[in-house]
């Protein structure tokens, strides 16, 4: 039977096992839509609930990272019942907190759950563990081998910064959550300001998860603060071993800076800057230039374009196909209408970042969407196009705009549309669309694309990232600060381990995933075999 309870909002740090009220300035949602203040206040935290924390996470680490397969995977598989129980209660806030759309809201938290419940499966699975044998080989000549055993361990106690632009699927229980926990690292939240009370929901629900299947307690906590002071605090707590975050350019470097500059420096697993380009390739574009131009406002309009995944930038070859293609996008974004976003702030940035573009001598605005004057937050879509000769001149053309804005750049040949492939920073995603008689100049592009994307994809558009095995949701500098991960998919658990090698150690002193008798029946490399 569930513990949850359809208790109110407290306003509380969830430190382990405890509620505990702060004595820093109180935090408040603001309802995007409307700009009403929310109740309750959440005092911000401070070096006392760092402490406690990183105390109860390290006491709790040792134990926790021996959990079986089997009980941690349980215990992924019980946050998501507990998530499940008050879903309602959840959706509910996160509405007033978030301005996003009831079924968007729902989806998420089914993406939420779902993406915990494959972490039990990797989990239960152990391909993770990554063991390998090689027995010993006493006799071997010239030199004997040694008995030599490898597994992976969970790195330590990580820091999860909780994303505004998905309340649930990138916040509390989210994707670097749920992978920290899989590896056996114990987590700690910061939760981001714009949805707390959301957060102390989800954050609740993961220790009745945790009291449920009677583990240390500081296997999880949930921390608030505003600013960068308490997440600056925690990142230089020595017993924290990594750090999971999804946010801005500006916020994610400032957290790198500050992990490498500890006396132990740690990983940083940021999610920062995308604006992952969308080629359109001549012979598509010539016979489906109205349906590509309906098909990407879609993609763009998506959630007010608060994705770290829409399509900002769109490279096609001059001429009077192009210009289809862009008079069908702006009727489509001049019917569009006025969507909220996220919070004050993100609106603000928003603002700026389509008037610097107007601003430009380079660029030329296509169309505008509608723009609703009773909307606190509102995301007026917005369209641009520009030259490629502009686009490779003006660094301030490849900046991130987070919102529904884009720019289309018209190339003279696929040469030059290469080189402002080769001129991009580095991105999440990749989209190419193609005819059959287009793979021959796409064969010219795609060693450029796989340079500078973790996914590319064929005629589809960027926005919506399936949890599963094979997904890749990172990418080079400054899509992501460490090109070699992902932080979705079952991958995002390599993240959080370290392997260790085993010499000579007597059968007694190994891990059950280390004896000879297998007792997990986990698959292993076995002197070289599978």
């Amino acid at each position: 039977m569930s513990l949850s309870d359809q208790s109110p909002l407290h306003g509380h740090q969830l430190i382990g096992q405890r509620s505990l009220l702060a004595t820093g300035k109180p935090l408040h949602a603001i309802n995007p839509a409307n700009g009403e203040t929310l109740e309750p206040g959440y005092p911000s935290g401070g070096a006392e609930e760092v402490e406690l924390a990183c105390k109860l996470a390290h006491d709790a680490f040792d134990s926790f990272r021996e959990t079986d397969p089997e009980s941690r995977a349980t215990f992924l598989e019980t946050i998501a019942e507990e998530i499940e129980a008050i879903g309602e209660q959840i959706t509910e806030r996160a509405l007033q907190e978030t301005g996003l759309p009831r079924a968007r809201l729902e989806g998420e938290r089914g993406r939420t759950c779902g993406q915990l419940r494959l972490f039990a499966g990797v989990v239960r699975a152990g391909e993770w563990l990554d063991v390998r044998i090689d027995p010993a080989l006493p006799e071997r000549s010239p030199m004997p081998r040694a008995d030599l055993r490898q597994r992976r361990i969970a790195l330590g106690p990580v820091a999860v910064f909780g994303a505004s632009n998905f309340p649930l699927a990138f916040s509390v229980a989210g994707g670097d959550t749920a992978s920290a926990l899989a590896a056996g690292c114990p987590v700690i939240v910061k939760a981001h300001s714009a949805h707390p009370g959301t957060s102390e929901l989800v954050g609740g629900a993961i220790q009745r998860a945790v009291k449920r299947c009677n583990l240390p307690e500081g296997v999880f906590s949930l921390l608030y603060g505003s600013g960068r002071i308490l997440g600056q605090a925690l990142i230089t707590d020595p017993r924290i071993q990594a750090v999971g975050f999804t946010g801005s350019r500006s916020g994610g470097t400032a957290l790198l800076k500050t992990a490498q500059n500890r006396p132990q420096p740690i990983p940083v697993y940021a999610e920062m800057s995308s604006i992952n380009p969308v080629l359109l390739m001549p012979a598509v574009l010539e016979a489906r230039a109205e349906s590509l131009g309906q098909a990407f406002i879609g993609s763009l309009n998506m959630g007010a374009g608060q994705f770290c995944t829409n399509p900002g930038l769109v490279l096609a070859l001059e001429g009077e196909a192009l210009e289809r293609f862009i008079a069908t996008a702006a009727d489509s974004v001049a019917a569009s209408g006025c969507q909220t976003m996220l919070t004050p702030g993100i609106h603000d940035a928003y603002r700026k970042g389509v008037e610097q573009l107007s601003s430009l001598p380079q660029v030329k605005e296509v169309a505008r969407g509608a723009l609703d004057s009773d909307n606190a937050s509102p995301c007026q879509t917005a369209l641009f196009r520009t030259s490629a000769s502009d686009f490779l001149s003006e660094p301030a053309l490849q900046e991130e705009v987070f919102g529904a804005s884009a720019l289309i750049i018209a190339c003279r040949d696929i040469a030059e549309m290469r080189a402002v492939c080769e001129h991009l920073e580095g991105q999440l995603t990749a989209t190419v669309h193609m005819d059959d008689a287009d793979h021959d100049a796409v064969r010219q592009l795609l060693p450029v694309l796989e340079r500078r994307a973790g996914r590319i994809l064929a005629n589809g558009w960027p926005t919506g990232v399936e949890v599963c095995q094979a997904m890749v949701h990172g990418g080079p500098w400054p899509a992501t600060s460490d090109s070699r991960t992902t932080s979705v998919g079952s991958a995002a658990i390599e993240r959080f381990l370290r392997p260790v090698c085993y010499q000579d150690l007597p059968e007694a002193l190994l891990s059950p995933t280390l004896r000879d008798a297998n007792p997990e029946a986990l698959p292993r490399l076995m002197d070289g075999k599978r």
